[in-house]
Parts: structure tokens; sequence; C-alpha cells
């Protein structure tokens, strides 16, 4: 009895003297102070003032409202779908159907999202992934980290090593030809597969052992207690009993398969790659599938909400309801990602942002190909920390880093692939970043543990992507 005792006061001292990270909100504006005192000490930048720093998480929203309107009705969607007890049963017979063989959910949905990374650069669309794989995971036994590291990694990595994704490599290459220089799309695509596919294999091993370890005891989870506790709340808390996955259930299932298909036919911009068979498509928003975007999304989510509530047979009030009820729960996460912004806010309006791009391709002139290959990268990966835009990086500093590559004499497609790679590798950690905080605050996981988890990840990212760049260096000319 004494033993127990003692050991449950060892434990409760632990946990007393365990660190904690401040909360989301605190970091990034911690963020914003400091960007803000380093422009003090740089005569060619503009001095940020005290109203710039307290307005700039103002600003941030204001800029991202788009995206935070989406989040908001996305989250409303949820909630229709959710009181319909569809998802429930649904995941209820899909954890059935795979007893025994649940992790073979976490290869299979990271190929997935790799494949959406890759090809169209899916990143903020993964937010509305975020309450289902959750949901999912911890009803296979696993806890609320496996399931953000499946959507982060697996849709981060794919971005990181881009093909096709029309944001990163199409905005490069159109940049590059704004400054009279040429590259070659197929060289980048090699070099963005290598980079994805390896990338891919390590996250998945380390997601697979993760994962494994916390299905076989609960204890080696990088949860904390009250983690667990916030996200059993959210996605267990009086779904013990597994409902029925009756006719209109799979109805509503079916329903909710298509609001995503539609979302992601949406947002791939079809007429880049010379597909023209949604061009006359735009009759629900005014813009055509491939030519969506977050406003149109946003409205996609509250008409199929809609729908889907009128089929299950709610009435008129209870769909606003749940509709409202759905939005407030994504009020936190809405918040985070507008403040995130705050952060390139004030680099832009400082000039910062300008300053460190032209000081770092100053930095990078004769060097030797493989010194140029790594120190580009560490600078890609600087950049990208302050702006977490992969389009808004390649448009400000390919045209500066391009010619610079060409006059070298190395090959411009490399500083397309270290764009990718250093803005991939970032955006899979980074605070700055609104889809990584987001997805965090809808998982209901403390940035500190995500940091803790993907840590070493990154470092074998990192490793692996040298790697690659370097002999693409070598052997591209």
């Amino acid at each position: 009895m004494q033993y127990t005792l003692d050991n449950q006061s060892n434990n409760e001292a632990k946990q007393k003297k365990e660190f904690r990270l401040p909360t989301a909100y605190t970091i990034l504006f911690c963020i914003t102070v400091v960007i803000a005192m380093i422009t003090q000490f740089i005569p060619e930048v503009k001095n940020a003032s005290v109203s710039d720093v307290i307005m700039a998480p103002i600003q941030g929203l204001k800029n991202s409202i788009d995206i935070s309107l989406y989040v908001l009705l996305m989250g409303g969607f949820l909630g229709v779908v959710t009181k319909t007890g569809a998802l429930d049963a649904g995941i209820g017979s899909v954890v059935k159907k795979l007893n025994g063989k649940e992790l073979l959910l976490i290869p299979i949905l990271m190929f997935i999202f790799s494949l959406g990374g890759t090809s169209y650069g899916m990143s903020e669309e993964t937010l509305a992934f975020y309450a289902l794989v959750t949901a999912t995971m911890m009803a296979a036994g696993f806890d609320s980290l496996t399931a953000v590291a499946t959507i982060l990694l697996g849709a981060g990595v794919g971005v990181l090593g881009s093909t096709v994704n029309p944001f990163l490599v199409a905005t490069s290459i159109d940049s590059l030809k704004s400054v009279g220089v040429v590259a070659n799309q197929a060289t980048v695509m090699g070099i963005g597969v290598a980079l994805w596919l390896s990338s891919l294999s390590i996250s998945i091993f380390f997601v697979m052992s993760y994962a494994k370890k916390v299905k076989k005891n609960k204890e080696s989870s990088l949860l904390s207690k009250n983690e667990m506790d916030q996200a059993k709340k959210a996605f267990l808390e009086g779904k013990e009993e597994v409902l029925e996955f009756t006719p209109k259930r799979k109805i509503v299932m079916a329903l909710f398969a298509l609001s995503f298909i539609v979302m992601i036919l949406g947002v791939i911009p079809w007429e880049r790659f010379g597909i023209n068979i949604f061009k006359h498509t735009a009759f629900l928003t005014g813009s055509s599938l491939g030519n969506w975007w977050f406003s149109e999304l946003a409205m996609w989510f509250v008409l199929m909400a809609v729908i889907i509530g009128v089929i299950y047979g709610f009435r008129e009030k209870d769909i606003v309801s749940y509709i409202i009820e759905g939005a407030s729960e994504m009020v936190g996460v809405a918040l985070i990602i507008g403040i995130s912004r705050g952060v390139s806010v004030i680099m832009g309006n400082t000039g910062l942002d300008a300053y460190v791009l032209q000081n770092a391709s100053s930095a990078l002139s004769g060097m030797s190909p493989i010194l140029f290959t790594n120190v580009a990268f560490l600078i890609y990966i600087g950049l990208s920390f302050l702006i977490p835009s992969t389009s808004g990086l390649a448009s400000v500093s390919i045209p500066i880093f391009g010619p610079l590559a060409q006059s070298l004499g190395f090959a411009p497609e490399i500083v397309i692939s270290l764009l990718g790679a250093g803005c991939g590798l970032v955006n899979l950690i980074t605070p700055t970043s609104g889809v990584v905080m987001g997805g965090l605050a809808i998982a209901k996981v403390d940035y500190g543990t995500w940091v803790k988890f993907a840590t070493k990840v990154v470092l074998s990212i990192f490793a692996s992507s040298v790697v690659i760049l370097s002999v693409a260096m070598m052997i591209i000319k």
C-alpha cells in the first residue's frame, strides 16, 4: 500500500515537473515579436513598430479569411454528418473488417495523401480529413498523434517531392521563363519522384513503428494525459456502442465520400494539364471544377450538409443548429490558421523577407556544385520558415536563384527541387504553417508533442534529401 502511495506521489511530482510548451497562440505571437525585434537591428529594413506587432495577427486573419471560413463551414458539414451516426457506424464497420490488420490503414492512407501532395500540392485541403482519420485511428487502437502523422507526413512528403504540383513546379517554371531561363519539367519530375518516394518510405517506417508500440502499450504514447483525455472526449466519448450501419447511413457515407471527391476534383487545375472535360461545370459556383478554391469549397460543404440533413430526415431547424454547432468546434482552428499568417505579414511589411532573399543570393555566388546545393537547401529551409507558402516563395525566390544557378553553370531545375525539398521539409513542422497548427488543433495534439515525434522523421528526410539533391547536381548538366 505504501509503495502504491509513493509511486502515485512520484508520478504526480513527475507530471508537475514536466515541461510543456505554451499554447499555439502564444508560440505564434512570440515568433512575431522575435521577428519584429530582429528588424530593429537591420538598417536596410523598416523597423517594426509596436502597432505592427499588435496588428499582425489581425492582418493575418484578414489575409486568410477564405481558408478560415472554409474550415468553419467544413466543421458545420462534419457536424451534420456526425449527428446522423453514419461516421461512427462506418468507422466501426471498417475497424471490424480490418480486425488484426489495422496497421494497413497507415501506409495506404499515407500513399493516397502523398499522391495529392505531389500532384496538386494537397495541403490546406487535408484539414477536412483530420476529424475522420483521428476517430478511425483511435477506434482502431492507435492514438490521435498517429492520425496527425499519417495525414501531415503523408501529404507533406508528397509536396516535398512535387512532380506536377502546379503551385510549386508550374509556378517555378513560369517564374524562370519570366527572366529568360528555360527549365526541363521532365528533369524536375524525375528528381521529385526520388524525393517523394524516399521521404514517404522514411515517414511510413516511423509512423508504423510508433503505431505498433501504441497499439501494444498505450503508455508508450507521446501524448500527455491531458491530450489523451481531450482526444477521447472529442472522438470516442459516448461512442462505446457500435451503431448499426443502416441503409440510410450508407447513403450518407456515400454522399460524404462524394463531397470529398468533388472537393479534390474542384482544386486540381485540370486545364494546366490540358484536360478540359470540366470546362462546363461552372453552373454551381460560377467557377468550373479545377478553378475552385476556399470560397467555393466552403459553400460546397454547406450545400452537402443541407442535402445530407434532408435525406436523413432532419428538420430545417435541426440542420441549421447542427451546422452552427459543428462550426463552433472549429473556431479555435480558424483562429490559429489566421494568426499563423501574422508572421508573414510582419515580414512583408518591414521588407525583411526581401532583405533575407537578396543576401542569401549573394552568399551562394562562386560556390562549388555540392556546396551550392547544400547551402541553397539550408537557405530555402530558412526562407520557408519565414514564407510558408510554396507558390509565394517560388514567385519571389526562383527569379533570383534560377539565373544565379545558370550563371554558375548549374542546372536551374535543381533550384526548383531545392525549393520543393526545403519548403516541404519545413512545412512538416513549422508553427508558422496554418496547416500544421490547424491539424494539431483538430486532433487535440500539442505542438510540443508533435515536435517531439517529428524531429527524428524530419532529420532523416533531411539527410536523404541532401544525398538525392547532391547526386542530382553532379549528374544533371
